[in-house]
């Protein structure tokens, strides 16, 4: 039902006047019968008794002058609501992240602090989702994401590197190339998703033989490699903001450094579109701003 048409309704219940009515909204008086006439057809009802001196409600026209006022005031108070929600963001974002700590949680928290009017969903989950479909307000992947449904903002890049504990080097000594792994006891990710193990991107010597590593440990988190590598249990391929804090306090050492070829991003995704909630723009934005990982200019766009 037009909104519009039951405003011109109600001015012309309350002042009798076609003319007045026109006035007062910005139509003519016939535009104002034409507004009414479809309104009556719509309801199937006559809303007004018509004569060239007068214009009186009919009582199925005192009927609904009653619930189109509850609609305009209902319709004013969502007005006003939205605005608010413009002015001040709130509301519940559902947030889809890969399985790690390290460097989000620490940003969510300081975002839950700076926007306590703004609900956390947050799932953690290294599967590749369906960012509509799914219902998710924003998510962040790593590498390259193709979904012309999505746009996207480049969040930071990152290093991948191979550490273990001084206490493992001291006892089962530093690997010198690539294939000196194939001897020492590697902590592995197992991709939930697929059940295949994560591959270790070396490059290798041109008189290096084909390699492979050992399955002593399997992990699917983070948290857990880098437990059991600052535990001296054997050699893990971490992220370097992963491992950042270990390696300061000198709890893990790099090794074959110069053999790592990998080099990855994170990305921010969300659904196209014109308008961006203003929830979903304050968390693309401070996200943008502190997650601590090593950032191109900023963009975005579609993928």
């Amino acid at each position: 039902m037009d909104s519009v048409a039951i405003n011109i309704f109600i001015r012309v219940a309350e002042s009798r006047s076609f003319v007045v009515a026109g006035r007062a909204v910005g139509v003519s008086s016939s535009g104002v019968g034409k507004s009414v006439t479809r309104l009556e057809q719509s309801l199937g009802v006559r809303l007004f008794h018509r004569s060239t001196r007068s214009v009186t409600l009919t009582a199925e026209g005192e009927m609904f002058l009653e619930r189109a006022r509850r609609i305009m005031a209902e319709i004013d108070a969502a007005r006003s609501e939205l605005f608010q929600t413009a002015a001040t963001p709130k509301g519940r974002l559902r947030i889809g992240l890969p399985m790690v700590g390290d460097p989000f949680l620490p940003v969510l928290a300081a975002f839950q602090r700076e926007f306590p009017a703004i609900g956390l969903d947050l799932e953690f989950d290294n599967r590749k989702v369906d960012v509509i479909e799914e219902g998710f307000d924003v998510v962040i992947r790593s590498g390259e994401i193709e979904d012309s449904r999505l746009t996207s903002r480049h969040l930071g890049k990152f290093r991948m590197m191979l550490v273990g504990s001084p206490d493992y080097f001291s006892r089962f000594g530093r690997p010198q190339c690539p294939r000196d792994l194939s001897s020492h006891a590697c902590i592995q990710f197992r991709i939930s998703s697929s059940g295949k193990l994560q591959s270790w991107k070396l490059r290798r010597r041109p008189d290096d033989v084909e390699h492979h590593l050992s399955t002593k440990m399997t992990c699917n988190t983070n948290e857990a490699r880098l437990y059991f590598a600052i535990e001296g249990l054997g050699i893990a391929y971490l992220s370097e903001f992963s491992a950042r804090e270990a390696l300061d306090s000198g709890k893990l050492e790099t090794v074959l450094d110069n053999f790592i070829e990998e080099e990855n991003s994170f990305r921010l995704l969300w659904p196209s579109g014109r308008h961006i909630s203003p929830k979903v723009r304050v968390f693309i934005d401070f996200m943008s701003s502190y997650v601590p990982i090593k950032r191109e200019k900023d963009s975005e766009n579609h993928v």
